[in-house]
């Protein structure tokens, strides 16, 4: 147990090497059932299928706040790193200054999930904890960063109620963007392609058209994703992640493992050619929204990315009474697509002074390019003026 604030003796802090040494029910009723990347269950799979240990440097230091009855009231996601690889908000630049100034970045504390740029909660507060549970934890990961004797805290993809808490609590913050799809109520992917310009409703009839020949799609949900689908996907994983990064965290294990954990919320977009699989998207189903994860190929397919990724995950939002979707990091060529840019929310604590302050001005600076890139992308909507 770490000691916590001033004012807060009531409550204690435990750090956990393990998620299964927090109850699954005790993690998922500070979690919620609105968004599964922070589940106890996806995490958990994370872990035992070794994707997040030892091997790829994300080493589990999960925090636990308790009450005066020893009742769980908020946890939070965390591990202790000495990269910054698997991340997405990249901070490479910082680490790189302050070792040069003689200073040790790593190791650090990253409060996420492990190689998903998924938005969502990062501080997981009961319902009936109130505010102070979210007034507490700042402190107590500032605490924690100390007592590891660590150089920084880093709350990464995180809401942005609690980026505007955390900023409350003298954190730096950033803001990133990436690309969502809005369910403005479309009864069918027709109604969508009705909503856009006439060069994109061609373009995107043209690219689907293209897409799909000689293929069959299929969407698997849950039991039906079949042992052979998976075996398929991790091999489409693992030459995708090798072409492009050079190094797969996400074990074999950890695919089926997923879909025996989670369920009808696994969704697998597959293009199969011949009855063989050829191609196939990952997505994971949260309360209103549909999350694109990873994706692979075996292959040259024109336009097949885009069906599989974007186009197939539209039709099941429809089909679903999803309010979004959102397809993961990057990809300005989403715009064209109907996917638009949204904020992204970080929040980070830096122990040394001189770093925190470089990083303070630079963050200004990058809010303020980010803000000029979202007004110029706005006027290239693809959707038709009102």
């Amino acid at each position: 147990m770490a000691d916590m604030p001033d004012g807060a003796a009531s409550f204690s802090l435990s750090l956990h090497t393990r998620i299964t040494e927090i109850p699954s029910t005790a993690w998922d009723e500070c979690a919620g059932a609105e968004n599964p990347f922070v589940s106890h269950a996806f995490l958990s799979a994370l872990e035992e299928s070794g994707s997040a240990g030892a091997r790829t440097g994300w080493l589990p230091q999960h925090a636990a706040l308790h009450d005066s009855a020893g009742r769980i009231v908020a946890v939070v996601p965390m591990y202790a790193k000495s990269h910054s690889y698997g991340e997405y908000v990249f901070d490479h630049g910082w680490a790189h200054a302050f070792e040069r100034a003689g200073g040790d970045y790593y190791p650090k504390l990253q409060v996420s999930v492990p190689f998903s740029p998924v938005p969502g909660p990062r501080l997981l507060i009961r319902k009936d904890a109130g505010v102070v549970a979210m007034a507490l934890m700042a402190e107590a990961l500032e605490q924690a960063c100390r007592k590891l004797s660590l150089s920084s805290v880093h709350v990464t993809f995180c809401t942005e109620a609690e980026w505007t808490a955390l900023g409350a609590a003298g954190w730096l913050q950033r803001v990133g963007m990436q690309f969502h799809w809005h369910n403005e109520g479309y009864g069918s992917f027709e109604d969508f392609l009705a909503a856009l310009s006439s060069r994109k409703r061609k373009m995107i009839r043209r690219e689907r058209r293209d897409a799909v020949e000689g293929l069959t799609i299929r969407v698997l949900r849950g039991r039906k994703i079949e042992p052979r689908y998976w075996r398929a996907f991790y091999g489409f994983y693992a030459s995708t992640v090798d072409r492009k990064w050079g190094s797969a965290y996400l074990t074999e294990r950890f695919f089926p493992l997923l879909g025996e954990r989670l369920g009808e919320k696994v969704v697998l977009m597959v293009a199969e050619q011949s009855g063989k699989p050829v191609a196939a998207a990952l997505n994971l189903m949260g309360a209103d929204t549909l999350y694109g994860r990873n994706w692979g190929c075996r292959g040259e397919f024109p336009f097949l990315h885009f069906e599989l990724c974007y186009y197939q995950a539209i039709e099941f939002a429809i089909a679903h009474g999803l309010k979004r979707v959102e397809a993961g990091a990057q990809g300005q060529h989403k715009l064209q697509r109907g996917y638009l840019p949204q904020r992204t929310f970080s929040a980070h604590w830096i122990a040394h002074p001189g770093l925190r302050r470089a990083v303070g001005d630079f963050l200004c600076r990058e809010q303020a390019e980010i803000a000029e890139d979202m007004e110029a992308l706005a006027e290239r909507s693809p959707f038709r003026e009102a």
